[in-house]
């Protein structure tokens, strides 16, 4: 996509400006991500999640298989 050379010149005048980087900054700093708890994943959250989701979406729970890591080859 071009952009014409007036909206080009107004973009770098608005990634220019100090209130919007101080907008963005006060957004980030509100982000939440829920799985994680005190700086580490919470699989407990994860797997309610995907449990509540797939009740949700219906589909029928799976059986629990532990992953054996002996030979792992990507």
């Amino acid at each position: 996509m071009k952009l014409s050379r007036a909206a080009r010149e107004e973009l770098l005048e608005l990634s220019r400006s100090q209130s919007l980087r101080k907008e963005l900054r006060e957004i980030a700093s509100r982000r939440n991500n829920r799985f994680v708890k005190e700086g580490r994943v919470d699989m407990d959250a994860c797997i309610e999640f995907v449990d509540q989701f797939n009740k949700f979406m219906g589909h029928a729970p799976k059986r629990f298989r532990r992953i054996i890591d002996r030979k792992m080859i990507l």
